[in-house]
């Protein structure tokens, strides 16, 4: 796997700096220069409409001051936890942390690094089901900022669009990187492809371990969540529905 970078003009600062994302260990290797700001920012009113937004504001502060606050921040907890920040192990530690935030695990809290979605006409007019697999997820959990990790299943039909088959794994992962709920992952994997694509005839299922079931509370090892968001036909046509699931569960 390679590591990637996305970038962009900052909208905060010296217009002249380049902003970079970078997604060092990521699962997926895809080339993260291939991001659309425009269409991130309309996919973003579009979750507003529909109400699955990540709830989230726009504080003003750029990449570089979110790095030195958090860094900041975090040196405080592991001060208050007892823990000696001039040991050569746990020195570093507040500014590994900060920037895994904001340059790995989180990015996609900002819509600036929304993939860009190639789609071309469905010339050959293919009305069957497009079933994209086993596509990772690697996201956090907005309640404990643990780890879930899982699979999804994404397919849908194409009416005047067929999308890149990249792309579907490119959007998932972008919702991903960002603090989650599962149930709120999948509507928003979901509607931002029914945008793009203009059909409902979408269907989404994620299976995934939860670290805050898996690691703490109750401590369960064996459990996972599956939520699923099905449309149009996938939702109405139950042979259709069908069809789809003996794929997911395959």
């Amino acid at each position: 796997w390679s590591s990637d970078v996305c970038s962009s003009d900052l909208h905060n600062g010296d217009k002249n700096q380049s902003k970079t994302i970078t997604t060092e260990g990521c699962q997926m290797s895809y080339n993260k220069t291939k991001c659309d700001p425009e269409l991130g920012q309309r996919v973003h009113q579009y979750l507003l409409e529909k109400g699955v937004e990540t709830p989230r504001r726009d504080n003003g502060i750029d990449r570089k001051l979110k790095i030195e606050k958090i860094e900041e921040k975090f040196r405080d907890i592991m001060s208050i936890m007892g823990l000696n920040l001039e040991d050569d192990s746990l020195a570093e530690t507040p500014k590994r942390v900060a920037k895994m935030y904001v340059n790995e695990i989180f990015w996609g809290l900002d819509y600036d690094a929304f993939p860009k979605c190639t789609t071309v006409e469905n010339k050959m007019r293919y009305d069957e089901m497009v079933v994209e697999r086993n596509v990772s997820v690697q996201s956090n959990c907005e309640h404990h900022f643990v780890v879930i990790d899982g699979k999804a299943t994404v397919a849908y039909i194409p009416k005047d669009k067929v999308l890149g088959l990249s792309k579907i794994n490119r959007v998932v992962e972008y919702f991903s990187k960002r603090p989650q709920i599962q149930e709120r992952l999948t509507e928003q994997i979901y509607h931002a492809l029914e945008f793009i694509l203009g059909t409902s005839d979408i269907a989404v299922v994620i299976d995934a371990q939860h670290y805050c079931v898996k690691s703490r509370g109750v401590e369960d090892v064996g459990s996972s969540t599956v939520t699923s968001k099905l449309g149009g036909a996938f939702k109405n046509e139950p042979d259709l529905r069908n069809e789809f699931m003996a794929i997911v569960n395959k």
